[in-house]
């Protein structure tokens, strides 16, 4: 097989706290360290991209606020900074990330450009262009011509491929890919983690990371470890990627105030899952839940509810334990369980980071992701001949 040659790659992606933008970050940087020329186009800096890295770059998206709008328009400053970049840089790919805004900004940039030098649009589906926005007749319509003008099509899960042939009607091919997640190195030891959390080294800590949108359920998840404290006492360790206060109220009224520990917009997380015993998820929606692979990496197995994509990243009774979802008491059993049990944690810790090295790992998925870009570019061209 003849070398590939390296791709100049645009990557768009919502910059903020969340399993898409540190997919898409993530992506952006395993392929600069593989040789291929990034670019990285949002409305300000994604928080986990590294700064002076070769090969890759950030153009930022200038949103101006016209009176003539009641709104501030995103969608077309983002498509003339995507064709500026194309044009400039002379991109090979778009790869967006969300159908909307991302992939019909995308659209219309690559309309901007001659045939022969616009990009190729890749669309990445992550979950609530399908689940939520997919339902709305505001965006349904936008989002399937954004995902059938498309170049090619990938998803995190096969539950979210199935979920967007049914809700949106694409009949067209969907690669799954699902997500990956290679760990840095602490930059601080277990124990100095947990002394600055006030955790001593006996105690067992749970942790939960989300943007804390209404489908992570933070109100089941809290009345669940409240019921946890009166046969397990343990710690809880919020990762939040919002402003948590809106549940402090919670927090107090169950007497958890000495129990629940937050910390806001982590960059460093591999700082704070080290010092960790337990994942804890209780969402009612999930097409992968990049925060329980993030778990499992350090040994971590998780309680989490049977939902969504959740099944194919979080073995039953191998990594960790699923539970219906509406079932509360089942999540206190298993996290009970799991509390008073160390040999029953260290033995799905290892079989959960075994699997997360073998089955989701950046040499794995990142290939995958090399693989379709050169077969998009290929029969894109051979359409164009």
């Amino acid at each position: 097989m003849p070398p590939r040659r390296p791709l100049k790659i645009g990557i768009t992606c919502y910059p903020s706290v969340g399993g898409s933008g540190i997919l898409a970050t993530t992506l952006g940087e395993e392929l600069a360290a593989r040789g291929h020329e990034i670019h990285f186009i949002s409305y300000e800096r994604p928080f986990r991209l590294p700064h002076n890295v070769p090969r890759l770059h950030f153009h930022a998206v200038e949103i101006n606020r016209y009176e003539l709008f009641k709104y501030p328009d995103y969608t077309l400053p983002l498509s003339v900074k995507l064709a500026e970049t194309s044009r400039d840089y002379g991109l090979d790919i778009i790869h967006a990330h969300y159908a909307v805004p991302h992939a019909t900004a995308a659209l219309l940039a690559r309309d901007m450009l001659p045939p022969e030098r616009a990009p190729k649009v890749i669309t990445t589906l992550h979950g609530t262009d399908t689940t939520l926005l997919g339902k709305d007749p505001g965006y349904g319509p936008a989002i399937r011509h954004a995902l059938e003008a498309a170049d090619g099509i990938t998803a995190v899960s096969e539950f979210l491929r199935a979920e967007t042939q049914r809700v949106i009607g694409v009949q067209r091919p969907i690669e799954v890919i699902h997500n990956f997640f290679t760990p840095r190195r602490p930059a601080r030891s277990r124990a100095a983690v947990r002394q600055e959390l006030g955790v001593a080294e006996h105690e067992v800590l749970l942790f939960h990371s989300s943007n804390l949108r209404p489908l992570k359920r933070i109100d089941v998840l809290l009345a669940a470890f409240a019921r946890v404290q009166e046969r397990a006492p343990c710690k809880l360790l919020i990762l939040a990627g919002a402003d948590f206060r809106p549940f402090a109220a919670d927090v107090a009224r169950l007497g958890l105030s000495d129990r629940v520990i937050v910390r806001e917009n982590i960059s460093a997380i591999e700082d704070y899952i080290q010092a960790t015993d337990l994942g804890f998820f209780t969402s009612e929606s999930e097409s992968f839940c990049l925060s329980i692979l993030e778990a499992m990496a350090f040994k971590c197995p998780c309680v989490a509810t049977n939902v969504g994509g959740i099944p194919e990243v979080n073995i039953d009774g191998t990594t960790g334990i699923l539970v219906p979802l509406g079932d509360t008491a089942g999540l206190v059993e298993a996290l009970v369980a799991l509390v008073s049990d160390p040999v029953l944690r260290a033995r799905l810790g290892s079989a959960a980071q075994q699997r997360a090295a073998q089955v989701f790992s950046a040499e794995v998925m990142v290939e995958r992701y090399l693989k379709f870009y050169y077969q998009v570019c290929a029969e894109a061209s051979r359409r164009w001949r």
